[in-house]
């Protein structure tokens, strides 16, 4: 996710820009950069890290020009540097790109591109993009059909702006999956990947479809679909206030970011997953030689990313057979870990700082193990050192309670297990594309499954009134009942516990009594019977029970249950994704009925950078 901008008209280009950069810096803060029409063309100023070191160069080197492009960046393809930071131009500088998105097929553009002569400068999937527009131009076509052509090669999300040097009064911009609007105010057309970028300067606002794309210029703007037929449009008059627009409408991050779900998981698996093709983990590559050797893989990591390691151990030793253990980092850290050169560290962390697993990293460094890092920020410290980084793209996550880089996580573990067992054969390949097209229906299915929030809503009330909440589960449905119960404490500081349902009669049920909560996940076929057992024997005490199941398995479980959350059906191993939605939800809205701070909890801070 980063943030896009743009602009022609008769304001200081430089002005504008910057405070959409400002505005979008929520979207991307690992460098920044703009392209400015200047008399002797384009003037391109970058800075690695936050946009305040953009706002130095400037205010050293002021740019006086009407037109330019604009970016804040969070990495996806390339650490954070002033080489890898946007606007990326052709080899010959004469185009200027944009992008927020990725490119699935940039290996092989970047590989024709390169057979033919171009050089390039960055680690970035973007550069392919300038490279190939200016080829278009260079075959004697218009700008904005170069565009088109080019754009029309490329697989993936993305929206994009584009400038060029010989065509000087022209500005280019287009999505397909990747959000983008046109502002247009008096004299002045605007684009940005979000409203808060442009609701300074005008309330009244395009939004493109996509494959749209906008061509400004002095006269104005046109819009013209794929084919270059025109598209008549309207603007829409925004409502909001500058804080809600960077919250996309939504009244707090965490809201926002639960709803960003669906694609933060497409992103994810876009280019590594494709149905009828074998799964591609980029530069991670493991021989089946290499995975035989193994005797035992660790999954180390601390709080929410710990809880996709339960699931990840369940996937890596149900799909593969190879023993998996499940490690928090501050006590494996320091218990001397039997780790040797057979042996396989998985380390999870959000931010790629988290001070006790960047400490194991270190040590199953030294111990000969191979480390593999599953993590969101290019370039954090845990990326830089793991042998291999499998990066999950949540893009940033402003709420301190975890929620998109959760999901992401799950997903980041059942792709490498997929991808081990399709490396050992330990699956058939209709097993394997069976697995594959549930996780790619995951998205889609998270997005039914956020249809609930009003029920959830409701059911929030009476759990907003009480001391204790305790959850229960089996399996899976155990993995999402202990994230659930971390999402309660954290949002809503309630006392919450979370106990595999045969451990009830082993101690917890002694606290259950009249008008006690209980809340269950019920979506594991084979187990079913068992926790419907434990749900008769918390009920017959007087507990309240609130559940979650599937279609399924809702006709079963809706007598047990004062309330009961219904979602779609998948595999048994990949419902921790869908059953964790609700619960996110939930802790939100009972959160928000207690008055607390709900992207602020108390506490607690976004990445724990000290033991």
């Amino acid at each position: 996710m980063c943030g896009i901008v743009g602009y022609m008209g008769h304001r200081k280009a430089q002005d504008v820009l910057m405070e959409g950069l400002a505005r979008l810096e929520y979207r991307g803060y690992d460098s920044a950069g703009l392209s400015i029409l200047e008399k002797d063309g384009f003037q391109t100023m970058k800075a690695k890290g936050r946009l305040k070191n953009l706002e130095t160069l400037l205010a050293q080197h002021p740019l006086e020009g009407h037109l330019g492009i604009g970016h804040t960046r969070w990495a996806t393809h390339g650490e954070p540097s002033n080489l890898n930071a946007h606007p990326h131009s052709s080899e010959n500088g004469s185009v200027l790109v944009v992008h927020n998105g990725i490119i699935e097929n940039y290996a092989a553009l970047r590989s024709e591109l390169k057979a033919g002569g171009v050089h390039f400068q960055s680690d970035t999937d973007t550069e392919v993009i300038p490279n190939l527009i200016a080829a278009e131009l260079s075959s004697g076509q218009d700008f904005l059909t170069a565009v088109r052509s080019a754009v029309g090669r490329l697989k993936g999300s993305f929206a994009l702006g584009v400038v060029c040097s010989s065509h000087p009064e022209e500005l280019v911009a287009l999505r397909k999956d990747s959000p983008l609007i046109i502002g247009v105010g008096e004299g002045e057309t605007f684009i940005a990947s979000d409203v808060p970028a442009i609701l300074r300067f005008t309330d009244q606002v395009l939004y493109l479809n996509d494959l749209e794309f906008a061509h400004i210029t002095a006269d104005g703007l046109k819009v013209f679909d794929a084919e270059g037929a025109s598209v008549p449009w309207t603007t829409q008059k925004i409502t909001w206030s500058a804080e809600q627009a960077e919250k996309g409408g939504y009244d707090h991050y965490t809201l926002k970011e639960i709803y960003e779900q669906p694609k933060a998981l497409r992103d994810t698996m876009a280019g590594r997953m494709v149905p009828g093709a074998a799964i591609e983990l980029g530069d991670i590559a493991f021989t089946k030689e290499a995975l035989q050797k193994l005797q035992r893989i660790s999954i180390v990591a601390c709080g929410t990313a710990y809880h996709a390691g339960l699931a990840g151990k369940k996937a890596l030793e149900a799909l593969t057979r190879i023993p998996v253990e499940t490690e928090v980092a501050s006590e494996f850290r320091y218990q001397d870990p039997i780790l040797d050169e057979n042996s396989l560290v998985v380390v999870i962390s959000q931010s790629g700082e988290t001070a006790d697993t960047l400490a194991v990293l270190r040590e199953a460094k030294q111990k000969g193990a191979r480390v593999l890092a599953i993590t969101n920020v290019v370039g954090s410290s845990i990326a830089r050192e793991a042998q291999d980084v499998f990066y999950t793209w949540a893009g940033p996550e402003i709420g301190v309670a975890s929620t998109k880089a959760y999901l992401t996580q799950l997903v980041a573990m059942y792709t490498l297990a997929l991808y081990f067992a399709q490396t050992l054969g330990t699956l058939s390949e209709d097993e394997i594309e069976d697995y594959k097209a549930a996780l790619l229906s995951l998205p889609d299915q998270v997005e039914e499954t956020l249809k609930l929030a009003p029920l959830v809503e409701e059911m929030a009330k009476p759990i907003a009134k009480v001391s204790d909440v305790y959850f229960l589960g089996r399996g899976m449905d155990n993995v999402t009942a202990t994230e659930a119960s971390l999402k309660l404490k954290e949002l809503t500081y309630i006392h919450s516990e979370s106990y595999p349902g045969g451990e009830l009669k082993h101690g917890p049920i002694a606290l259950i009594e009249e008008g006690t909560i209980v809340l269950c996940p019920l979506t594991q076929g084979a187990l079913l019977e068992k926790m419907i057992s434990n749900l008769k024997e918390v009920h017959t005490r007087g507990a309240r029970i609130f559940a979650i199941t599937t279609q399924a398995h809702a006709s079963v479980v809706s007598p047990e249950a004062e309330t009961l959350l219904v979602v779609p059906d998948t595999l048994d191993l990949l419902t921790p994704v869908l059953a964790v939605v609700p619960c996110q939800l939930l802790a939100y809205y009972v959160s928000l009925a207690k008055g607390f701070d709900v992207d602020k909890p108390r506490n607690l801070a976004k990445s724990v950078t000290v033991e």
